[in-house]
């Protein structure tokens, strides 16, 4: 193939370019016979390459092509075809229009946490049915999860994949890519389906946080921090995940084998087990609706885009009925929190001292004060309310000038309820 789109290929007509790789271009093609848009991905000679390199672009391609058939599942990405005309090399798949998985790994662009979920349990159905089928896919990424038009999931790129029982599947060499390599990958040692589970445990990792657990500027520190290091706790990054969801993770990405889910079907269950605890997530909106939401109120007109970002990851975002009590007078606090939507009346011994609305704060004298500060009043919704809850652990871990920011509003706070209350008191007529 020459670096240019040709017209036709066989029967096809190719319509634009998909994507272009070191070793393939994919474009998007009509087939007259079907009526139907199909993806085919088209063998590009590498005339740099050496004769051992060419020899296992070579069998990375017959891998795939041998999926011909042998694979038949909504999740999976379908394989109709594969030609060898002269120096034409090329396969025919299906062709799946939402893009890959890995435009939700930004902190920006989070999907919401059941939709997570949900995307990793039908992986985990897709991958045990190849698995049944023989199959190891050996390079599970975001990048190699497609999304259909209609929000399904879609598995591709099974060119690395081992097939049982067929002689023209074995690789030679490094297999995978290296940020969602399981340790046992690294060192070569035979795949596995715990392999995959654990590649899937850092995609899974990947959608909740917008980041890879392991942070390397290449591929040997990479390596060298899979191998020897703990990836950085769940947690730390989002305080709000249920402890279910955070072990799941964990027992994927465990970094002894032995340690992970047996299998797919015990980590599909785990999954599906955390479904009823999910309802609340249910309406939850995304990280993008979450971030301008923020940026409309006042507490935050100072801040940076970049800080806000690190406020969302840092916090939880709550929704609280009317008549809910939030805060109780006496109560130790280890948390503040910020007025989204809604309004909050503040008792003490009984009487009104004031109405909160959309951002403003409460709660921030307990972070002020120290840990074995007391509430110094009740704070109970008037209506429905959006909090922002932040725990004085979280704000500590923020950077800097994240902190500073926050600082500033907390003093302006004080000294305007300060103002207010002196204003109050001053129209008060003393008792003759």
């Amino acid at each position: 193939m020459n670096m240019g789109r040709p017209q036709r290929l066989g029967k096809y007509e190719l319509l634009s370019e998909l994507g272009r790789g070191a070793t393939a271009a994919v474009y998007l093609a009509d087939d007259p016979f079907y009526n139907r848009k199909v993806a085919i991905k088209v063998q590009v000679k590498d005339e740099s390459a050496g004769p051992d390199e060419a020899r296992r672009f070579e069998k990375l391609f017959l891998n795939e092509a041998a999926m011909v058939g042998k694979l038949s599942h909504p999740n999976i990405v379908g394989v109709y075809d594969a030609v060898v005309e002269g120096e034409n090399q090329y396969i025919v798949m299906e062709y799946v229009g939402g893009g890959s998985l890995k435009k939700f790994c930004t902190e920006t662009n989070l999907l919401p946490v059941r939709q997570a979920v949900l995307v990793i349990f039908k992986a985990c159905r897709a991958l045990d049915y190849a698995f049944q089928n023989g199959v190891i896919h050996r390079d599970i990424k975001a990048a190699n999860i497609l999304l259909s038009d209609r929000d399904e999931i879609k598995i591709s790129d099974f060119g690395t994949a081992q097939i049982s029982q067929a002689t023209h599947t074995q690789i030679d060499g490094f297999v995978g890519s290296p940020a969602y390599m399981a340790p046992e990958q690294i060192h070569e040692e035979p795949p596995s389906v715990q392999t995959d589970i654990y590649s899937l445990g850092v995609t899974f990792y990947e959608l909740l946080t917008g980041r890879l657990p392991y942070q390397a500027a290449n591929s040997v520190s990479m390596i060298n921090k899979i191998l020897n290091e703990d990836p950085m706790p769940l947690r730390s990054i989002r305080p709000d995940l249920p402890d279910e969801i955070v072990k799941i993770v964990e027992t994927a990405m465990a970094k002894d084998p032995a340690k992970r889910y047996p299998g797919w079907y015990a980590m599909a269950r785990d999954l599906a087990d955390t479904f009823p605890q999910l309802e609340k997530y249910s309406f939850e909106i995304s990280s993008v609706e979450k971030f301008n939401a923020l940026r409309k109120l006042e507490f935050f007109k100072d801040f940076r885009d970049s800080e806000l970002w690190e406020v969302l990851r840092g916090s939880v975002w709550e929704n609280h009925a009317r008549e809910q009590s939030l805060l109780l007078e006496g109560d130790i606090g280890h948390a503040f929190y910020i007025i989204i939507s809604g309004q909050v009346k503040v008792m003490k011994d009984n009487k009104l001292l004031n109405v909160l609305k959309d951002g403003d704060c409460f709660g921030e004298m307990a972070y002020l004060s120290g840990d074995k500060s007391r509430r110094t009043a009740t704070i109970t919704a008037v209506s429905e309310v959006q909090l922002l809850k932040i725990q004085d652990v979280q704000l500590e871990q923020l950077s800097e000038a994240c902190q500073l920011r926050f600082n500033r509003v907390f003093l302006k706070t004080l000294i305007d309820r300060l103002t207010w209350t002196s204003e109050v008191l001053a129209q008060v007529k003393p008792q003759s």
